[in-house]
């Protein structure tokens, strides 16, 4: 029989307790036309994140704060493929949440999230972080890497409310749940959300890069693999290329089998939209692609993408 441990349990209690009553009034509610979520102030003169997917491409949303105040909150940069989203409101100085670094975020440590589902204000979750690492498919079709997985949970409206540390830092941005599985929950992690913040901040959006490119992921034929050493058994078989792109311009064909860029595997369309950053536009590098049986590098300047 196991007993009961009061003094656990109201260690734990008072730590939640602690963090809910710090962290609580940076959280608001987010309208936005047909649908709406959450967010949570990161500096004291009202700057907000939340998910791009809360916003809804719109250029102006209703934020609730916890005081009970309606303001009007501005889209200052919007990011589909992260699923993140920056908000300005005029309320003078808020109540802030600070990031901590999602790199020391440990598997079994307790995950708080605090959002507003179905509309009922200042809901509080608990769990423990789950999984580190995961990844995750934005609705843009783009994958969001290093995505921290809790069983607190979340439900409609909890998207873009902070998982929270009971130190009361914010490691996590809540982007999603999967139905009708119980536990399953995911945040975009505090990292990946302070870098993408500063850029959306600075440019209204995220750089990133592309070449122009319809691709599928393929095997690549065994033998073909050990002939020319291939570090990945596939690859993105070509199948479309946008007139006047990078890709038409570097001689790619239909039908060539991208197996490398700039030097590194490219194993599948993922890969390639991994190593597609901004830093990349205009910047030649080597594609290394198999056109029939021989092994050929072709050069390409991918260009900036306005998607």
């Amino acid at each position: 029989m196991i007993t009961e441990d009061p003094q656990l349990l109201d260690a734990y209690s008072a730590a939640v307790v602690r963090t809910v009553e710090a962290a609580s009034p940076a959280v608001v509610k987010i309208d936005a036309g047909r649908g709406g979520g959450s967010g949570f102030f990161f500096t004291p003169d009202g700057l907000l994140l939340t998910n791009s997917h809360v916003v809804a491409r719109t250029a102006h949303v209703t934020v609730t704060l916890a005081d009970g105040r309606s303001l009007r909150g501005d889209v200052v940069g919007d990011d589909p493929h992260s699923d993140l989203a920056v908000v300005r409101v005029d309320a003078g100085s808020v109540p802030m949440l600070a990031f901590g670094d999602s790199r020391a975020v440990r598997v079994g440590q307790i995950a708080i999230a605090i959002g507003n589902p179905y509309g009922f204000q200042c809901t509080v979750t608990t769990g423990v972080v789950s999984a580190l690492g995961r990844s995750l498919r934005a609705g843009s079709g783009r994958l969001i890497d290093d995505v921290i997985q809790t069983d607190a949970a979340l439900n409609p409206g909890n998207s873009g409310g902070p998982l929270v540390t009971t130190r009361g830092e914010a490691i996590g941005v809540n982007t999603a749940t999967i139905m009708p599985a119980q536990g399953l929950c995911f945040a975009i992690a505090s990292n990946t959300a302070r870098f993408v913040v500063s850029r959306l901040i600075r440019d209204g959006r995220i750089r990133r890069s592309y070449i122009g490119v319809g691709g599928q992921n393929v095997p690549v034929p065994r033998r073909v693999v050990v002939a020319h050493r291939l570090a990945s058994a596939s690859g993105v078989l070509v199948v479309s290329i946008e007139a006047g792109s990078p890709g038409e311009q570097s001689g790619l064909r239909d039908g060539d089998l991208i197996v490398a860029f700039d030097g590194q595997a490219i194993g599948g369309v993922d890969d390639l939209h991994r190593l597609l950053t901004g830093e990349r536009i205009g910047v030649a590098a080597a594609l290394t692609v198999i056109r029939g049986v021989e092994l050929r590098t072709l050069t390409i300047v991918p260009a900036e993408s306005r998607k």
